[in-house]
């Protein structure tokens, strides 16, 4: 596992270990719900930018397609 260095002011810091957080998981899980958020964020804007492009194929082209690749099997 890999480590990480954080500065905080030290009047936060005084307060986590007055309130016993537990900075590492409260950090790990902070990192992965904002590292999933980020995977969503790409995947949706791929997903717009693909939208477009198949918005711009005629839907007899799709249909076209569709059926060659079944004759295909």
């Amino acid at each position: 596992m890999t480590s990480i260095t954080v500065r905080i002011p030290d009047d936060l810091k005084r307060e986590i270990d007055e309130l016993g957080v537990q900075v590492s998981e409260v950090t790990r899980t902070a990192i992965e719900n904002e590292v999933f958020r980020l995977k969503r964020e790409k995947a949706k804007l791929a997903a717009k930018k693909l939208s477009g492009l198949l918005a711009s194929i005629p839907d007899e082209e799709i249909v076209k397609a569709v059926r060659e690749t079944r004759d295909e099997r």
